[in-house]
């Protein structure tokens, strides 16, 4: 790419993860302008298309989380301006972001994926086929936001109330004792997977923002077959969805080293607790070096990439 194109960085936006968005961008832009790039930093907002075509970008670098940015919406846009940009395609980031859809779409690939029970704001609290405890979380929100761990059932409503303040649509699963997991994806290739100790009591958003309050372990300490199992779902998971660019799988593996895959990241973290980068510096290739490979897969029209 010349050194003359103006690289947008799109980032903060107006979702629950705007403050985590800011920090992936602000990394984002400063490894583009070590690199001797164009850079425009863009704070999305409602006029992000007339900022668009103000600031005269030619490469949209999308930095944003959570709604608005991870959902399809900002890449439907991108798609409209005929501006090419990074990440996933529309059709893909709207599916990775619905976690009720990702998970059928699991299914019919035969990706195993936890025993989920979807609940709307209209309905009651269900009668759940299985015990608990029980992870109640939102459909559509990531870092872990609304989540809880329900170890009673009295304990459910609340828990269910608070995933619904960020979402409409709620998911209960089985708490799944095990490993966490979390395989990096690049250009169609598993760069490897990375196992995460929490001092929290799950994987939550102190865990995952807060420097010291996770334990990061790469590669995973699974047994030989076992990670090249999880490097396989990683993809399987990645491909089910029509991805493209870079992404990050998160998965569980039971104490029986079953792995189940929970979700797939489309637009993962660059923060400096990210979990791509981090994977990616331990197979020897720097942030920026990473940076600039997710620029090169910048394109349009990614549903008929394949």
């Amino acid at each position: 790419m010349p050194s003359i194109e103006k690289i947008g960085v799109l980032m903060g936006g107006v979702s629950a993860e705007r403050a985590v968005s800011l920090k992936s961008g602000d990394a984002i832009t400063a490894a583009l302008r070590r690199l001797g790039r164009n850079v425009q930093p863009i704070d999305v907002d409602a006029e992000i298309a007339q900022t668009l075509r103000a600031t005269q970008v030619s490469t949209a670098f999308i930095a944003l989380h959570g709604g608005g940015g991870e959902d399809g919406s900002i890449q439907g846009l991108l798609e409209t301006l005929r501006i090419p940009y990074t990440g996933s395609g529309v059709l893909a980031s709207a599916l990775g972001m619905d976690k009720e859809q990702s998970c059928a779409l699991f299914a019919h690939h035969g990706i195993p994926t936890p025993h989920s029970v979807f609940v709307t704001q209209k309905e009651a609290a269900p009668t759940l086929p299985f015990d608990f405890p029980v992870i109640v979380k939102p459909v559509s929100q990531g870092s872990s936001l609304g989540v809880t761990r329900v170890l009673r059932a009295d304990a459910l409503e609340e828990a269910m109330a608070t995933a619904f303040a960020l979402d409409a649509r709620i998911m209960i699963q089985p708490y799944i004792t095990g490993q966490e997991v979390q395989v990096g994806i690049l250009q169609e290739t598993p760069l490897g997977a990375i196992e995460i100790r929490p001092k929290t009591e799950f994987y939550d958003y102190t865990a995952k923002y807060v420097p010291g309050m996770s334990e990061h372990l790469f590669p995973a300490l699974l047994p030989p077959e076992v990670y090249q199992r999880v490097l396989s779902l990683g993809l399987a998971a990645h491909q089910a969805l029509g991805c493209s660019g870079a992404s990050r799988v998160d998965l569980l593996v039971d104490q029986e080293m079953n792995p189940y895959v929970l979700e797939v990241n489309t637009l993962p973290g660059m923060t400096e607790t990210s979990l791509l980068p981090e994977i990616a510096r331990h197979v020897g290739m720097d942030f920026d070096a990473l940076v600039l490979q997710i620029l090169s897969t910048a394109g349009l029209d990614k549903t008929r990439r394949r």
